[in-house]
């Protein structure tokens, strides 16, 4: 496409939407008879074809980018390090675990749908246009600015287009603007790509085409809609944390090490330079949490099948985590809160003498079988439908926008010949030619019913060929809620949730549902906030505050939703957004958890990150309360993890530093890092407390937290260690179990193993480890055979030096008392009851 034409007419197509016909024929230098082949073939070089044009990333670069990041830096840098030492055992299970991180990240994204392929695939595939002075068909990738297009009955309309010849033609719009109803257009009105003909035909010249269309607009929002997630942004503090500490303590590390062989030994050999890098991978490797990223997508892949076994399919994980945090809901009207089923209410009687009688004549005054949804909802409202077929259909007049209304001309069981008309109240009242009192009543009734954003239809009948007509009343419709939204709306209060309603229709209509469902009923109109040239991305503070403060918004277009999500999220909001048509596409893909509800278009589906296959929003409070319990279960992992990283730094240093070796080989770090996170995977089944309120990574908390566990954990660690090398030196203890400074390696390497997985039953608990809710058993399971496995390990001499029985029993017992310690010190900072 040549963006460089596109972009120029992009402005233009916006204002043609509005102008008169003549502008718009002189702007596209066109006219009503439409374009030559030769002018045809000259625009498609100049404006490229209709279709959506987007920047794919290749695959290849997707997977690569699971590379990339602060642990991945330091999974990578010590892996290069291992390969220079030629520590092969170190590198072979560094790179597995890396490549299990990337492969299991990338699988995830390549599963989720593309936004961008779905709302491809909703363009139409023909069009016929006007070419030469013939109607001929074309693919629609064809269709240029200034063609004109014949559009029919069930088409799907291929560009931007404003009609110009014709009766009338109906278009279904809702998947692109959230309207309820199909719209009737006339001369000189627009239609969008996109949109579907339901009935009637028209002719149409076309002002956009591919990306400058409001199809276009929407993919365009889409396609840059989203940001990093709070998950990635927590892992990548996380990181960042680690690595300060890491290259701080290798610091200290090498510069202990250079001291002690230039100053103190008088001379330096390169020897003593491989001995330093052999403590510096040791080091290194001792601060990577090799396995968190493979433990988070583990315990959120676990998370998201209980999701789909309650009808809800997460298409991206990080979703999990962003729905245990969101604290407003923004849902759409139609379809989501509603029906999307017209009903009638009670009628208004006027000339009728009962309900029965006014709906038999709406029912006489639509088409048989008609798939218009006015005419279905006063059909089915009928009590007994065959009473119909006492009357035979001589004349049926459509619904056309002039008009505005339908007419049906009848004989009834008798011969008599009577005629039934419906529309617009209006319209009927005239035609009526209502006395002053009765038609300020019945204008007052259309009135009332306005206010509450019911739908009014007049109804009229006539027996003397329509000479003159009676008024038998008006019709109440509206589009009810779902049996279950209500209820649905409470759960997600009592959840700590604000729910706010946004919709295409007016706000006099949103007002009506979002009162009833309890929403609140300040719906305010998105273009009283936005104007047509706002930046969405960068919005005046009254106006986000503004946004923050009402209940709902009405007649609201595709950029209104993603400004509203923008403003939300600006003002500290996590947001998720419910929705099923294109027109939601933008603000599902910009929202914190974009949520696509059940019977949702393509491209909704592929723009969202979790999509319900149930009817309804209740699901969503199944989903909320599942993703808190697995978000519990991620902090409670990274608390102990983060603790764990530490306690082994710092024990690597202060050994080094103070007794002169390494209290662990690289090979002991390795298998800390097996032994310590494999079994923790099964955390995924963890029992967890039910948050009341949304949950988020405060990171000063979670950091702090930790911080002061693992400090405890270096106490006691480091502690052992010291009574390790207490026993080497004392002659007495020695004559009772002689110990070397390898099995004092190993009893470290044993109560590191042992006391990170008693640590984890204390920092699973927001209380005392006494309280419940208990450890799931499968993480029981998976812990006491990874310590039976441990014992038998030191016992035996697998991998490390083998030390006596008595010894592992007596470390064991310094274990138990250690987390009794633990646990009163995890009850000290104020805020250990609030990690997230």
């Amino acid at each position: 496409m040549n963006n460089e034409a596109q972009s120029t007419s992009s402005g233009d197509a916006a204002d043609l939407e509005k102008a008169d016909l003549d502008t718009v024929y002189q702007s596209l230098a066109t006219s009503a008879k439409g374009l030559t082949s030769a002018e045809a073939k000259e625009r498609l070089d100049k404006y490229g074809r209709n279709e959506l044009v987007d920047q794919e990333v290749s695959n290849l670069m997707k997977f690569l980018a699971f590379f990339w990041g602060p642990i991945a830096w330091m999974i990578e840098a010590a892996a290069l390090l291992s390969l220079l030492m030629q520590h092969w055992a170190d590198f072979s299970i560094i790179m597995v675990l890396l490549l299990y991180n990337a492969i299991s990240g990338f699988w995830q994204e390549l599963k989720a749908s593309d936004a961008l392929a779905a709302l491809k695939a909703g363009l139409a595939p023909k069009a016929t246009a006007l070419r030469d002075g013939e109607f001929v068909g074309i693919d629609a990738a064809e269709v240029v600015p200034g063609d004109v297009l014949r559009i029919k009955l069930g088409e799907i309309v291929p560009a931007d287009v404003r009609f110009i010849d014709g009766e009338y033609i109906s278009i279904d719009q809702a998947a692109l603007t959230g309207e309820s109803l199909p719209v009737s257009k006339k001369i000189g009105d627009e239609g969008y790509s996109g949109s579907i003909a339901k009935k009637g035909e028209m002719n149409a010249v076309v002002i956009g085409t591919g990306n400058n269309t409001f199809f276009g607009r929407t993919a365009s929002l889409v396609a840059s809609a989203g940001s990093a997630s709070h998950s990635q942004q927590a892992t990548t503090k996380i990181g960042d944390f680690l690595i300060i500490i890491s290259v701080l303590l290798c610091i200290i590390l090498v510069g202990f090490e250079l001291h002690s062989d230039i100053v103190l030994k008088h001379g330096w050999q390169w020897d003593d330079l491989a001995d330093i890098a052999r403590m510096v991978l040791v080091l290194l490797i001792a601060s990577i949490p090799v396995a968190m990223p493979t433990v988070i997508t583990v315990t959120n892949s676990m998370g998201a099948q209980a999701l789909a076994k309650k009808k809800a399919i997460v298409s991206r994980l990080e979703a999990i985590e962003e729905l245990a945090g969101v604290d407003i809901l923004c849902s759409d009207k139609t379809g989501t809160l509603t029906k999307n089923i017209l009903t009638l209410g009670d009628p208004i009687l006027f000339e009728a003498k009962t309900a029965d009688e006014i709906v038999l004549a709406g029912a006489l005054a639509s088409e048989k079988g008609s798939e218009d949804a006015i005419d279905k909802a006063v059909s089915e409202f009928l009590k007994d439908p065959k009473v119909l077929d006492d009357y035979k259909v001589t004349k049926f007049v459509p619904f056309d926008p002039v008009g505005k209304r339908t007419e049906g001309d009848v004989t009834d069981a008798q011969g008599k010949a009577l005629c039934f008309t419906k529309g617009a109240p209006q319209v009927i009242i005239d035609l009526c030619n209502l006395d002053g009192d009765t038609k300020t009543k019945a204008e007052k009734a259309v009135e009332d019913l306005a206010a509450k954003g019911v739908r009014a239809l007049a109804v009229a009948e006539s027996s003397d060929e329509g000479k003159s007509w009676s008024f038998l009343g008006i019709l109440s419709m509206m589009d009810p809620p779902r049996d279950d939204s209500r209820t649905t709306i409470q759960q997600a209060k009592d959840h700590g949730l604000r729910v706010k309603m946004v919709t295409g229709d007016d706000v006099a209509i949103g007002n009506q549902i979002s009162g009833q469902l309890g929403m609140g009923s300040h719906l305010i109109a998105a273009a009283d906030m936005f104007t047509k040239d706002m930046d969405m991305d960068h919005m005046p503070a009254r106006i986000e505050e503004c946004v923050d403060k009402a209940d709902g918004f009405g007649r609201v277009f595709p950029e209104h939703k993603y400004g509203i999500v923008k403003a939300l999220q600006h003002r500290d909001h996590i947001v998720a957004m419910t929705g099923d048509g294109v027109n939601d596409a933008p603000a599902l893909k910009q929202a914190d958890c974009g949520i696509a509800v059940s019977g949702a278009t393509d491209a909704a589906r592929a723009a969202a990150a979790l999509i319900l296959t149930a009817p309804g929003l209740s699901t969503i409070i199944d989903a909320i309360e599942e993703s808190r319990r697995i978000f519990e279960r991620i902090i409670n992992y990274i608390l102990f993890r983060v603790a764990m990283t530490l306690d082994i730094m710092f024990v690597v240093v202060l050994a080094t530093v103070f007794f002169g070796f390494s209290p662990l080989t690289p090979v002991m770090i390795i298998m800390l890092a097996l032994l310590d996170d494999i079994p923790i995977m099964t955390i995924a089944y963890d029992n967890t407390e039910l948050p009341n309120e949304p949950v988020r990574w405060h990171m000063r908390r979670l950091l702090v937290v930790s911080s002061i566990m693992g400090m405890a954990a270096v106490v006691q660690s480091f502690g052992l260690l010291m009574i390790g090398m207490e026993w080497l030196s004392n002659p007495e203890w020695q004559s009772w179990i002689k110990l070397t400074q390898e099995q004092v390696q190993t009893g470290v390497f044993l109560q590191i193993v042992a006391g990170g997985h008693l640590l984890l039953f204390v920092m699973r608990a927001r209380g005392s480890l006494f309280n419940p809710p208990w450890p799931a058993m499968p993480l029981v399971m998976a812990i006491l055979g990874t310590q039976i496995f441990a014992v038998l390990m030191c016992g035996f001499g697998w991998f490390v030096t083998a030390i006596p029985w008595t010894i592992i029993g007596m470390i064991w017992g310094y274990l138990l008392v250690w987390m009794l310690v633990l646990n009163v010190v995890k009850l000290i900072p104020k805020s250990c009851k609030h990690y997230t």
